[in-house]
């Protein structure tokens, strides 16, 4: 008898387990299933899908809530630009999601897909890390070691603004065995810091730190705007040995010419090789911002003039859809063409907002000549039904057909 309430009490135990489990996954499901952010056009019916088991309430300031169901089609229309929010509760009890609604007004890009060179200059100096040296004296320095770290940002010696890496080493040998305050953001802090630099053995004064003010590469254009603004990419510049997004003073778009395609396979990913010529005459737009979802700025009209397509209307997260989609792209650096691919899965991750849409190329073509994505194509605007809906970010290391891409109403209009 006492074997058999043992049994019991563990099959009971078994069973809530599992109910738990089941009930965790039912709620990560919904939550991942509901965008953080909703966008809709002003004056048009907008219908979205959910099929979760969770209702809500939509408020905006100074207007009566209405309540809302997710189990069935929801329908939004809204006359002008405007904010709702939406508080949504998981079988009208459990808080799942704050959903920001947003009315706006509709939009046309034209889609680029055009390769380009890009150049950034960082506001200071990054340090990419820190060390030792050896002294004039034979023994072993490293005075920046317990003041600073990789991902740091030196913007001033002694008050003065430091513009890049050869300034910054001249300055530290003008300052000589004097101490020197180092003006330092670390991610979203400033402050300052005191360190004193040291003769090497060949007489040069060090702190003991490899530091970096630019970088360049290629990557693809995604989209014009009506104003002559750009963004690219559909990710952020980040530094090569520290992972972080690169803080930018200034930046320029090159024309560059594809001189080499490097096919993706398996663990290894391919690459578009660009020849880039700095020249002023050779300039195509200046770069602003450095952001996660991608770099923004002004380009000329000869740029405007070298795209394919006219205007298209962006699609918002809602019209994109699993199965059929084109992406755009040039493997000549002259000629951007559409290829085949397909949506396979949809997200909404506000956490890797880069990778919440999962395409794979289907184009004979291209996966012949690239063997579907590699890198430089990042920014290749995704179109499906006629509008342009995101731009491919990343690709798949073990499988080169398949890559990440971003929405486009988060790259433009993320915030």
């Amino acid at each position: 008898m006492e074997l058999k309430k043992k049994y019991r009490r563990i099959l009971c135990m078994i069973a809530g387990q599992a109910l738990c489990l089941l009930a965790c996954a039912l709620y990560l499901s919904a939550w991942h299933k509901i965008p953080d952010r909703v966008k809709i056009r002003a004056g048009e019916r907008e219908e979205m899908n959910f099929a979760i088991p969770a209702s809500g309430m939509l408020h905006a300031a100074g207007e009566e809530a209405i309540p809302v169901s997710l189990n069935r089609p929801l329908i939004f229309y809204a006359r002008e630009k405007n904010s709702y929010d939406m508080d949504v509760k998981l079988f009208g009890i459990l808080p799942l999601k704050q959903v920001r609604v947003q009315v706006i007004e509709g939009t046309s890009v034209i889609p680029a897909g055009l390769p380009v060179g890009i150049y950034v200059k960082t506001d200071g100096v990054l340090v990419v890390g820190t060390g030792e040296f050896t002294g004039f004296d034979g023994v072993r320095y490293s005075p920046a070691k317990p003041v600073l770290k990789s991902g740091d940002y030196i913007l001033k010696i002694n008050g003065e603004d430091v513009t890049g890496k050869k300034m910054f080493i001249n300055m530290l040998q003008e300052a000589g065995s004097k101490d020197v305050v180092l003006t330092i953001r670390r991610e979203e802090e400033v402050f300052d810091i005191k360190t004193v630099p040291i003769q090497d053995q060949a007489g040069t004064y060090k702190i003991g730190i490899w530091i970096r003010d630019n970088a360049q590469g290629v990557g693809t254009l995604t989209y014009i705007d009506g104003n002559g603004g750009f963004g690219a990419l559909g990710h952020g510049i980040n530094d090569m040995d520290t992972s972080t997004l690169m803080e930018l003073r200034k930046g320029t778009l090159y024309h560059t010419d594809i001189i080499g395609v490097k096919k993706g396979e398996s663990g290894s990913p391919g690459e578009l090789t660009g020849l880039i010529d700095y020249a002023d005459d050779h300039i195509l737009g200046s770069i602003e911002r450095n952001e996660e979802k991608g770099i923004f700025g002004v380009c000329g009209e000869e740029l405007e003039e070298e795209v394919p397509f006219g205007p298209v209307e962006i699609g918002l997260k809602q019209d994109t859809k699993i199965g059929p989609a084109k992406i755009l792209c040039s493997l000549d650096g002259e000629t951007a063409k559409l290829y085949d691919a397909k949506i396979t899965d949809i997200t909404y991750d506000r956490e890797h907002i880069n990778r919440e849409i999962v395409l794979q190329i289907t184009d004979e073509e291209l996966i012949q000549q690239t063997g579907g994505i590699i890198q430089g194509m990042s920014g290749a605007p995704i179109l499906q039904n006629g509008k342009l809906i995101g731009a491919v970010t990343h690709v798949f290391v073990q499988d080169a057909t398949r890559g990440y891409g971003i929405f486009i109403e988060e790259m433009m209009m993320g915030e």
